[in-house]
């Protein structure tokens, strides 16, 4: 398996990163591995006919969650085939109780196994949830290296397609807000305190879009579709994030000469 090249963090990484990407995921994709993954989901999603039949195929399921973030359930089979069975039409389904949205746009995409509405995959749906899966992979090895230039990664992509996807602007920013990802570059990124996370769902609507206006010059999601305001986005998250680890070393190294040179007790 390629290892992406990450050899500087935050803003001079982004800028590396973002320079050699093309050649970086060229060669991550054509690892076999990663290969035979993808190429069993192009050969078998078509003859998959209920959620039963996903969950039992782990190496299908791996595809399938992994193109939305959602490896770590790949264990969670009754649970995943629960999300999919009970699809999105009612309000009391299982993803639309969730406060992670992913799980409904997973149960959206893969709504043709379940009761809302049967049938064969949409034309196209594999390539794009394996296009999807190469990409989240990408980004999942970059994270083992960098967890913050992960969330830019994700970030950057992510917010293209918010940006193109039907809703008014409050349901775009309640989406940002039900996507821990997305959530913490922005709570990051727009310096928002921890008691951010306590105010009412829709005071956190508020907060979040006047000082997204403020700071960023973001009126609307759909700003983001535009290259210079969702690299100012990134680059500032990416800067809060390693002034905020150069505070929490400086921190740990005070800390550490304060005992080194306090009086020995016994």
């Amino acid at each position: 398996m390629f290892t992406p090249v990450i050899p500087l963090g935050g803003l001079p990484g982004w800028t590396l990163l973002s320079r050699t990407i093309e050649r970086q995921t060229t060669l991550f994709n054509a690892a076999p591995a990663l290969q035979r993954d993808t190429d069993h989901f192009l050969q078998s999603i078509a003859g998959t006919e209920s959620a039963d039949d996903l969950v039992s195929d782990r190496r299908l399921l791996r595809v399938a969650l992994g193109a939305f973030g959602l490896q770590d359930d790949i264990d969670s089979r009754a649970f995943v085939r629960a999300i999919i069975e009970q699809g999105t039409g009612s309000r009391k389904a299982l993803a639309n109780r969730l406060a992670d949205d992913r799980y409904r746009a997973f149960a959206d995409a893969f709504g043709f196994l379940s009761g809302d509405r049967s049938g064969p995959p949409p034309p196209g749906f594999a390539e794009r949830i394996v296009d999807q899966f190469r990409r989240r992979e990408f980004e999942a090895a970059v994270g083992e290296q960098d967890g913050a230039l992960r969330l830019a990664l994700n970030a950057d992509r992510e917010l293209v397609a918010l940006a193109a996807e039907d809703g008014s602007d409050n349901a775009l920013w309640f989406r940002i807000l039900g996507t821990p990802p997305l959530r913490q570059t922005f709570e990051v990124a727009l310096g928002l305190p921890q008691s951010f996370a306590q105010l009412d769902l829709d005071r956190q609507l508020v907060e979040l879009r006047s000082v997204a206006s403020r700071r960023l010059d973001i009126g609307s999601p759909r700003d983001l579709a535009d290259d210079s305001l969702r690299e100012g986005l990134i680059r500032q998250f990416l800067l809060r994030d390693q002034i905020a680890g150069f505070a929490a070393s400086s921190s740990q190294t005070i800390a550490l000469t304060l005992l080194q040179s306090a009086p020995r007790l016994f």
